[in-house]
């Protein structure tokens, strides 16, 4: 908000023209942006811890449960998740309600939600 009243200012009294007051403004947002994307974009990468296994054992998870339940975590839909594992999409199903039941949940965003709470993502 300063740069705008300074910038007003300086238009006013004739002293910058309207394309170097935007220009500067352009600027300025410019490299906060380009500051706040670094900012929180290393925010993810301190955050990122390893896998429970334990948890993942205790849980019963199987190795083809835990591959579904990874490509449910990066959106694929049942059929995506079949081609790209090479199974049929009804046995994806059946690994889809095992998760659900294993991890108590009621839809496939909220088995994601618990799984990263559990840390096995």
């Amino acid at each position: 908000m300063l740069l705008f009243k300074l910038s007003t200012y300086a238009v006013v009294g004739g002293n910058l023209k309207i394309e170097l007051v935007i220009a500067a403004v352009a600027l300025a947002f410019f490299f906060i942006g380009i500051y706040l994307n670094k900012k929180s974009l290393s925010s993810k990468t301190n955050n990122t811890s390893e896998v429970d296994t334990d948890k993942i054992a205790e849980l019963g998870l199987s190795k083809r449960e835990y591959e579904v339940l990874q490509e449910i975590s990066r959106g694929l839909s049942n059929r995506e998740i079949a081609d790209k594992l090479y199974l049929s999409e009804s046995t994806v199903k059946t690994h889809v309600s095992n998760l659900l039941l294993k991890l108590n949940a009621q839809r496939r965003t909220q088995a994601v939600k618990i799984a990263r709470q559990l840390n096995i993502l």
